[in-house]
């Protein structure tokens, strides 16, 4: 898929992006180190102050690069003039990671690649997909109704880190049906 550099309805509506086309692909080895740079930062920016501290002090810059070969296959990178500015990725029904590079939120891309996890969600057989969000991420909870995603409700989610797990407050997601 790709997104022209033009202001103006896009793909089910969304803005598409100035400064150039956005193409999504499937990620690949070489895309790895910025894979783990988005998501550190994207991860920092959307979960300082809403998670446990024993989260925090797992998500080490280190560990976004040590997780990344374990989602690389199921993960979908935005990508301008040859630089990946964000990815999503799926485990099972799940759409489990979705973050932007600074730069580039605010102009759709988001909305594009959560919409590429769900295809990717539903084409592997499921119904729908789902995701869950720290509580007290509100900028992320607002994004995902805006999306028409339904907020199926508070629950304990099982943050993994080495050697277990760590619990974290959290609001399911729903998406659409679409079928």
């Amino acid at each position: 898929m790709t997104m022209s550099s033009e202001r103006g309805p896009g793909e089910n509506g969304a803005p598409e992006p100035a400064g150039g086309a956005v193409e999504l692909r499937p990620a690949g080895p070489p895309d790895a180190a910025e894979i783990a740079r988005i998501w550190g930062q994207g991860w920092a920016d959307a979960h300082l102050g809403h998670v446990p501290p024993a989260l925090v002090e797992a998500r080490t810059a280190a560990s976004f690069l040590e997780r990344v070969p374990e989602v690389l296959t199921d993960t979908v990178v935005a990508e301008r003039a040859g630089a990946v500015i964000g990815f999503v990725t799926i485990e099972g029904d799940q759409v489990d990671q979705l973050y932007l590079d600074r730069a580039a939120r605010g102009g759709g891309i988001g909305s594009a690649l959560l919409r590429a996890g769900e295809r990717a969600v539903i084409a592997a057989g499921h119904d729908r997909a789902w995701l869950a969000v720290a509580t007290g991420n509100t900028a992320a909870r607002r994004f995902y109704e805006r999306q028409g995603w339904i907020d199926d409700g508070r629950f304990v989610h099982p943050a993994p880190v080495p050697g277990g797990a760590v619990p974290v407050d959290a609001h399911r997601f729903l998406s659409p049906r679409r079928r």
